[in-house]
């Protein structure tokens, strides 16, 4: 008002009304200020955008099953991915292609080709498609553990599978979550660990889609969000998947490594109804009598280790219910050698294996 700025400056210079004033002047600073650090923030947002969209991409598949009457029915589903090669290598969701056998991706730019499975890692819940195609645009792959909880984070893809690149934006809820998600035509329930959870709205459609910071870095990829919950969802570290992403890259296939040990991951309930000793770590164990708990021949088995035996740590990092025994395995290369700390007999000891490749 005209009032306030011709009026409250000149009171402000007498003394008298200068403890009346001054409360007033400050409360307008403060208001440009919020102001000007919202646009700031929204600016980078759309930039962000604008940066990840071209590399987008969604995927539809498809695959021919028998009704109950025995016709021939075409069975549906889609999500989303981004371009990681600008010869057409795609990161995606493993559920997201699951149970398909035709698959069709749809560049930004509206082109549309048909692609292959390269690779899939059930542990991480990704997969890789190939499309042939040349000078495609790629995404900036950032680095997870640079995130803090309260970060802006923005979810992007192709939203009930059908609207592109629709844009959600949220911050990091949490880091290092653990959970169990089911999803694809298949159904199946896997733990994924170490995962990023967001209130960015993550659906379906934009599942295998990039998380990003506002750098237009991805940061994660949008995996599941919770039924139960509102504006809760996860994704994906980049930073988990990078080895896979190398991998594919230089051999053409996701080389994980191997300990050879099957095993109960060991938690305060499972540890009071079976009287053990720790309540964490990994008790090797197999209730199949087909399936041994020690695989003969194993880096497990070269190195001596037993049926009961408890997994504590792998290299000075302890086991937990978010930290299993698979999820710091895959950490190393095949060949690399790791420090295991053992319960055997309530003694601990210091175990060495040296980690193989895991066979497709």
């Amino acid at each position: 008002m005209a009032t306030e700025r011709y009026l409250v400056p000149y009171l402000a210079a007498k003394p008298f009304f200068q403890k009346y004033v001054k409360p007033l002047i400050r409360r307008e600073v403060n208001i440009n200020e919020n102001r000007t650090v919202h646009v700031k923030e929204e600016s980078k947002i759309i930039d962000a955008v604008k940066k990840i969209s071209p590399s987008v991409v969604s995927i539809s598949t498809s695959k021919n099953v028998y009704d109950f009457f025995g016709q021939v029915q075409e069975q549906k589903g889609g999500g989303t991915g981004f371009i990681i090669t600008s010869d057409g290598l795609i990161l995606t969701n493993k559920h997201v292609v699951s149970a398909g056998d035709k698959y069709t991706v749809i560049t930004s730019d509206g082109k549309t080709y048909e692609a292959k499975v390269k690779a899939k890692d059930p542990t991480n819940d990704i997969a890789f498609l190939k499309i042939d195609a040349e000078n495609l645009p790629v995404a900036d792959l950032g680095y997870s553990k640079d995130l803090e909880v309260g970060q802006t984070v923005i979810a992007i893809g192709y939203a009930l599978g059908e609207y592109e690149n629709t844009v959600t934006v949220g911050v990091v809820s949490a880091l290092d979550r653990a959970i169990n998600a089911s999803g694809g035509v298949e159904s199946s329930t896997e733990r994924l660990e170490g995962v990023i959870q967001t209130d960015a709205a993550i659906n379906p459609g934009n599942s295998g889609g990039p998380l990003i910071n506002l750098a237009g870095q991805v940061v994660g990829i949008n995996t599941a969000m919770d039924t139960e919950g509102q504006q809760i969802g996860f994704a994906i570290p980049i930073d988990v998947v990078r080895p896979a992403i190398t991998s594919v890259i230089e051999k053409g296939k996701i080389i994980r490594p191997m300990i050879g040990v099957r095993y109960i991951p060991i938690n305060k309930k499972i540890a009071e109804l079976n009287k053990l000793p720790v309540d964490h770590g990994a008790l090797i164990y197999s209730d199949d009598p087909k399936l041994l708990p020690v695989i003969p021949g194993s880096p497990a088995a070269k190195a001596g280790l037993k049926k009961l035996d408890i997994i504590l740590k792998v290299n000075d990092e302890e086991i937990t219910e978010d930290h299993g025994l698979s999820y710091l395995i895959q950490k190393y290369q095949p060949g690399d050698e790791i420090t295991l700390i053992i319960l055997r007999d309530e003694k601990e000891m210091k175990v060495k294996v040296k980690l193989s490749e895991m066979k497709e």
